[in-house]
C-alpha cells in the first residue's frame, strides 16, 4: 500500500520488477542502499576530519549519512512524506564522494576538465543507476540498484547538467553519459525544481553538517571555545564566516545569528574534555537540530494549509517548497563558516590538501597510462567498451572515486612508487 500522496509512477523502476512479500517498494529501496558496497565504503571516507587522522571518534561519511537520515525521517513524519523515500535519499546522498571529501572532488574535476567534469552528486546518481551491481537489462547493461523513480528523484540535489545551475556554479546532478536515466527519473517533474523529499534531504544534510562538524571540531580541539567567544576577535571571525558564505548573508545577519546561538544555555565558553563539557556540547547540538528543524516544519505546514506535500505537491507546475526562514539559514551558515575558518581553510591544513590532490591526480594519470591494466575488472571492462576518450576517462574516474582514503593512498604507493613522506 502506497503512502498518501504517492502514485504508481512514483514506484516505477527503470527496469520493471515483480516482487512478493510484505515490504513496500520504498522499503526495498532503502534495503538495497544499506546492503550496497558503495554505502559500506563511506565508513572510510572523510567527512571533515580524515578517518586516518587519529581522532577515532570523529564522524566519517557513513556516520554522517546515518545522522542525516535520522533528521530526515523526523522531518518526513512532520511533513507527511514517505519516511523510507526520505531516509533512503539521506543514506545515499554522499555515495558519490571520492577519497578526501570535497578536496578529492576538486582533483577529479580538474582531471576531467573538458571531458564532463566531476561532481559528487552526479556520481551518486551514476552509482545508484549504473555502477553498484544489482540488476541488468535485456542487453546485459547494468541498471545499478534499479531504485524507484521517487527515491532516485529524492536523491538528486541538483536536477540539472554541468553549466546549467542558476548561478552558473560547479554543482550539477548528472553526467552527459547518464542523461537518459536522468530524463527518466525526472519525467513529469517541473524543470530544475527539486521534489519535496530532495529538499528535506538537502536541509537534513545542512543541519547535520553544520551541527555535527562543529561538535567534532571542538572535541578534536581544532576549535577552542574560549577563542571562539572572545569579543576581541569577534569581528574578524564574522568577517571570515561572511567570506565563506560568499555574499549570501550580510555581516550583520551573521553576527546576529551568532549572538542568538551563543546566548543559549548550552553554548560552550571553555573545553576541558570532562563529561560535563561533553554533555553540554551534546545538548547544544540537540538544541540546534531541534531549532533548525522546527522552524521550517512550522512555516511549510502553514503555507501548505493541509494539502499534500509529497513529491511536488498538489500543483506540479509550481512545486511544493520547503520554507526555511532566513534567520535559520544564517545560523546554519555561521556554524558551517566557523568550521571552515578553523579547519578546512586553516593555513596548517593547506599543505595536506595539496598533497591529497596531487596524489589523486598522479594516480589518475598512472591508471590512464596503464590502458586499463591496473583497474579492477568491472572498471577495466567499462574502459574497453568506451566509445570516446570522455567515456574512457570516466571509467578511470569511477575507479578512483570508489576508493576510500586509505585505499587511495595504498594504490598510489603500489602504482606510482612515490609514497608520501
Amino acid at each position: 500500500m502506497l503512502p498518501a500522496g504517492y502514485g504508481p509512477e512514483d514506484t516505477e523502476r527503470f527496469l520493471p520488477e515483480q516482487h512478493g512479500g510484505a515490504r513496500t517498494d520504498f522499503a526495498r529501496d532503502r534495503a538495497r542502499v544499506l546492503h550496497s558496497s558503495s554505502w559500506r565504503r563511506l565508513a572510510a571516507k572523510t567527512q571533515v576530519l580524515s578517518p586516518a587522522s587519529g581522532v577515532d571518534f570523529a564522524r566519517n561519511r557513513l556516520t554522517h549519512s546515518l545522522e542525516v537520515a535520522q533528521i530526515g525521517r523526523e522531518l518526513a513524519v512532520a511533513l507527511g512524506l514517505s519516511q523510507d523515500v526520505v531516509d533512503t535519499a539521506c543514506l545515499a546522498h554522499d555515495l558519490g564522494h571520492p577519497p578526501f571529501g570535497h578536496n578529492g572532488e576538486r582533483a577529479l574535476d580538474e582531471w576531467m576538465a573538458g571531458f564532463g567534469g566531476f561532481e559528487g552528486n552526479a556520481q551518486t546518481l551514476r552509482i545508484l543507476t549504473r555502477l553498484e551491481p544489482k540488476h541488468f537489462g535485456p542487453e546485459g547493461e547494468s541498471v545499478g540498484l534499479n531504485l524507484t523513480r521517487a527515491t532516485l528523484d529524492a536523491s538528486c540535489k541538483y536536477p540539472w547538467a554541468l553549466g546549467e545551475s542558476a548561478a552558473g556554479g560547479a554543482k550539477f546532478g548528472y553526467f552527459e553519459s547518464d542523461a537518459a536515466v536522468f530524463r527518466w527519473v525526472r519525467r513529469g517533474a517541473p524543470e530544475r525544481r527539486k521534489c519535496m523529499e530532495a529538499q528535506v534531504m538537502d536541509l537534513s544534510d545542512d543541519i547535520a553538517y553544520s551541527v555535527h562538524d562543529f561538535e567534532d571540531a571542538i572535541v578534536s580541539e581544532h576549535i577552542d571555545p574560549e577563542i571562539l567567544t572572545a569579543r576581541s576577535g569577534h569581528t574578524a571571525l564574522i568577517r571570515a564566516v561572511a567570506e565563506w558564505a560568499d555574499g549570501r548573508f550580510t555581516s550583520d545577519e551573521l553576527g546576529e545569528a551568532y549572538d542568538r546561538m551563543s546566548a543559549g544555555a548550552n553554548w560552550l565558553t571553555s573545553w576541558d574534555g570532562s563529561r560535563r563539557d561533553q554533555a553540554k556540547l551534546k545538548n547544544f547540538t540537540s538544541d540546534m537540530i531541534g531549532r533548525f528543524a522546527r522552524a521550517p516544519i512550522r512555516a511549510t505546514l502553514e503555507a501548505a494549509d493541509g494539502t499534500s506535500l509529497a513529491r511536488y505537491g498538489a500543483d506540479r507546475d509550481e512545486a511544493a517548497e520547503l520554507l526555511v526562514p532566513r534567520e535559520i539559514r544564517a545560523e546554519i551558515a555561521v556554524l558551517k563558516g566557523i568550521v571552515a575558518a578553523f579547519v578546512m581553510q586553516s593555513g596548517r591544513r593547506q599543505p595536506t590538501y595539496r598533497r591529497q590532490r596531487s596524489l589523486l591526480i598522479e594516480l589518475l594519470h598512472t591508471l590512464w597510462e596503464s590502458g586499463g591494466a591496473a583497474l579492477e575488472p568491472a572498471y577495466a571492462a567499462d574502459l574497453r567498451a568506451a566509445g570516446s576518450e570522455a567515456e574512457a576517462r570516466r571509467a578511470v574516474v569511477d575507479q578512483v572515486a570508489s576508493l576510500t582514503d586509505q585505499s587511495a593512498i595504498a594504490w598510489y604507493r603500489r602504482l606510482c612508487e612515490a609514497p608520501l613522506a
